[in-house]
């Protein structure tokens, strides 16, 4: 039995593999950088209780939000083995997850556009280049955190259209203190900022709604996949879910600058579940 697991920040999705059989499972995001070892065993523990014998997985292969050293890798693996005891278990940053759903085993530049945002150049087997991710305080252009940054900025800067105010409130009811409670007060304020999409998604017709969600991802494109080499030569991937409902507009700012779409992905499990019980084609 294999357990392929792809964790964001806001959720994990468990795909388990038992020769022609397949179940998904699904849990809250677990991070090393805000989750300790025993908080994210207990969350497993409590996601497989009383569906799979944990006993008998024999590998997992885990790609996570978080895990970008060994120092912050070995926390998840610690916890995973001691769920699954007698499994082999192998534990990378999401960015190869992405690199791996996306591309397949293909050049490209791949990237996550989700809750957060990241990218790299991918040779088809390893991440060859990554441009810094500097997360949610510092960076995350173009993701569910950046696009919740400019949404209350216009909301307490008055530049929110009277028009798009009460759709607004609705997601948010409690008005401005509960919003800074939330943000300054919590200790996940990225999912909190993300959580705002919604709101995009309700409106994405309105030309204001458009205007943001443009400059964010021509922010993301201009800091993160032009900087590859042959950025206007390989084909760029996406992973997320921002990405995947917003594609129409990552492909416009893709096409002004004669960069090439490639695939565009809401959830990469099935494709990682692929990925590691499928064989690579021999040429």
């Amino acid at each position: 039995m294999i357990v392929v697991v792809d964790s964001g920040a806001t959720k994990a999705d468990w795909k388990i593999i038992d020769g022609e059989k397949a179940q998904l499972l699904h849990c809250m995001g677990l991070s090393p950088v805000f989750h300790s070892e025993d908080f994210m065993c207990a969350e497993v523990g409590k996601t497989f209780a009383g569906k799979i014998s944990t006993e008998q997985v024999e590998q997992v292969f885990y790609y996570g939000t978080g895990c970008w050293d060994p120092g912050r890798k070995s926390i998840v693996a610690r916890a995973l083995q001691r769920v699954f005891a007698r499994a082999e278990v192998a534990v990378e940053h999401d960015l190869l997850g992405a690199a791996r759903a996306a591309c397949g085993r293909a050049p490209g530049i791949a990237c996550i556009i989700g809750t957060g945002s990241n990218s790299c150049l991918f040779d088809g087997e390893n991440i060859t280049d990554n441009v810094t991710n500097l997360g949610y305080l510092l960076g995350d252009e173009g993701s569910g955190v950046a696009l919740g940054k400019m949404l209350i900025q216009a909301y307490f800067y008055r530049e929110l259209p009277q028009e798009l105010i009460p759709s607004f409130e609705k997601f948010h009811p409690g008005g401005r203190p509960a919003i800074l409670d939330k943000v300054y007060g919590k200790e996940t304020p990225n999912v909190f900022l993300a959580s705002f999409m919604p709101f995009f998604a309700e409106n994405k017709e309105h030309l204001f709604v458009q205007k943001l969600l443009y400059l964010a991802f021509t922010q993301f494109i201009d800091r993160h996949a032009r900087k590859y080499r042959n950025h206007m030569s390989i084909p760029v991937n996406f992973v997320g879910s921002v990405a995947f409902h917003f594609q129409h507009i990552l492909k416009l700012v893709l096409e002004e600058r004669a960069m090439q779409p490639g695939s565009f992905i809401q959830k990469p499990i099935d494709s990682l579940a692929d990925f590691h019980t499928m064989p690579a084609l021999v040429s």
